[in-house]
């Protein structure tokens, strides 16, 4: 068994885990990570479903909001991460047309203008909007969440220290974003666009990775989460890892370790142990412990405080907060193999933009908003729309010479299917995502050589993500800034001393953005110096 004596132990090997790990080690701490699965990464990991030829993202599988700061900070480029630029959107659709949003202001002009004349001048007037205002969201971004409605004189400066990002609002602004966080997407395409292709592939940015359609409200926040850079900006620089995402969280390990944390494998914890209020360290899944004054969780919150810590130990209305926290989901990650690259009916040439880019399966807005409707009420969507990547044809590492892995990344099935599975449903699913690629790419099902289904159960079962939401809880307006994911405890505290919370359900995190590691970081060494 035995008991392990270190500063820090942080529950979880995934991004924001090893963001903190590598930055408190930088800081001269001692640090011991610890990881339930036998490989580093979490949700952000790449594997080899289909043997030793092929390298899938089996997840995440974009990176985009990854501050470049903390790459140079950590090292990360000496340790193999390199990024490939995403192309553009396109759209194929099954008259045989397709709508696409190529780099070219005059090229996308006349491909939006193809549908509607009036939506390819709208698109320009949208993507101006959105510039405006993503530099006000974005700082916020990266902000630790004060307390807000505390009269405490430390609380009280922390919520004095956004005023000069609230400085910047104009009374337009105010009203834009208010509107922003709080109506759905469908609000603002539908009196902005006219055309089905075009509500249809701007209204898959709001409800990605959501339990909630395009017509729900708080959608029109998740566009924007969406389209925040790391300068706060909007249009973020998307791009593919070489390697894969686990190429990511593999170069964030290696950081941390050469500033010397130690990373443990096949460690579940199995408790947090507190003693009179006060973090005393981790019991493992096999009896051994580690003690550290401080302890950092990056596990769900439904995980970290209803399971880990003995519920007693907490103040009833925290636990009421987590308990009520939702973390809903119905998305189906496919991902394929396959020995050639598709060709879409609607663009049979060769063309980088193309297989480089998101190609989204999204006909129209109106037929989104029903797959979701259909998912709430007990079925699966019967015409699934898609984000979906083909890294490869970047990245020669993936897969051998001519082949190709396809990803992609689905909605929606009933988010009761995390507890109670389905699985002839869930493959009966994915068989009608695979007949919607063969209509688009006629000889897609003849050039599969394998597939991986990835439903909300295997998500919460094997990856830790809670009702297979991939935001380990739902960014909708209550569930947001200074109420992620508790009253009072934004700020990356916990009521337990030396405990700390830095997972995705936390502020900053929802995408790999490692924001709420580092910031975890700077509570942790104020705390302690204090």
């Amino acid at each position: 068994m035995g008991t392990q004596e270190t500063d820090v132990a942080i529950i979880g090997a995934g991004h924001n885990g090893l963001v903190a790990a590598a930055y408190l080690a930088r800081a001269g701490r001692r640090v011991v990570v610890l990881e339930r699965r036998p490989v580093v990464g979490g949700a952000a990991v790449s594997e080899r479903p289909f043997g030793p030829d092929y390298l899938v993202t089996t997840l995440s599988y974009v990176v985009s909001l990854l501050p470049e700061r903390m790459v140079r900070e950590l090292r990360l480029r000496e340790f193999g991460y390199h990024v490939y630029p995403q192309g553009p959107y396109f759209a194929p659709r099954r008259d045989g047309t397709y709508l696409s949003l190529p780099d070219d202001p005059g090229e996308r002009h006349a491909r939006i203008a193809a549908f509607a004349k009036a939506d390819a001048e709208a698109y320009e007037r949208w993507e101006e909007w959105l510039a405006g205002l993503g530099p006000l969201v974005g700082p916020l971004l990266h902000r630790i969440p004060p307390k807000l409605g505390s009269r405490r004189p430390r609380d009280l400066l922390d919520q004095a220290a956004l005023l000069p990002i609230l400085g910047k609002i104009d009374v337009r602004a105010a009203f834009d974003l208010t509107r922003l966080f709080t109506s759905s997407i469908a609000d603002l395409v539908e009196e902005r666009f006219v055309s089905d292709a075009m509500r249809g592939l701007l209204s898959v940015s709001g409800v990605i990775g959501t339990w909630a359609g395009p017509r729900s409200a708080g959608t029109a926040f998740v566009m924007l989460h969406h389209h925040l850079d790391q300068s706060g900006s909007q249009g973020a620089g998307w791009g593919f890892p070489r390697g894969g995402m686990g190429a990511v969280t593999q170069a964030l390990a290696a950081s941390a370790g050469s500033f010397g944390a130690q990373i443990l494998t096949d460690a579940e914890v199995a408790r947090i142990d507190v003693r009179n209020g006060r973090v005393t360290g981790v019991t493992l899944a096999d009896g051994r412990e580690v003690r550290a004054s401080t302890v950092i969780t990056t596990a769900h919150p439904a995980i970290s405080f209803l399971r880990l810590v003995d519920r007693s130990k907490l103040p009833s209305d925290f636990v009421q907060d987590i308990e009520s926290w939702k973390s809903r989901s119905g998305t189906v990650k496919v991902n394929f193999a396959v020995d050639r690259l598709p060709v879409f009916t609607a663009h049979p040439e060769p063309d980088p933009q193309i297989y480089g880019g998101t190609i989204v399966l999204a006909e129209s807005l109106d037929e989104i908003e029903t797959s979701f409707q259909e998912a709430v009420a007990g079925r699966a969507a019967t015409h699934p729309f898609a984000d979906i990547c083909i890294p490869s044809v970047f990245d020669d590492t993936l897969a051998p010479p001519g082949h190709h892995v396809v990803s992609a990344f689905t909605q929606w099935v009933p988010h009761t299917w995390a507890d109670a599975p389905d699985p002839a449903g869930l493959a009966a699913y994915a068989d009608r995502l695979t007949a919607r690629l063969e209509q688009l790419a006629p000889g897609f099902t003849d050039s599969i050589v394998d597939r991986q289904v990835i439903g909300p159960h295997e998500m919460q079962t094997e990856y830790g993500l809670v009702g297979g939401n991939i935001f380990h809880g739902e960014l909708s307006p209550g569930q947001l800034f200074h109420c992620r994911p508790a009253a009072g405890y934004a700020d990356l505290r916990t009521p337990i001393r030396g405990l700390y919370q830095a997972g995705s359900a936390t502020h900053g995190g929802g995408g790999v953005t490692g924001i709420p590691g580092r910031n975890v970081v700077r509570q942790v060494l104020r705390d302690t110096r204090r």
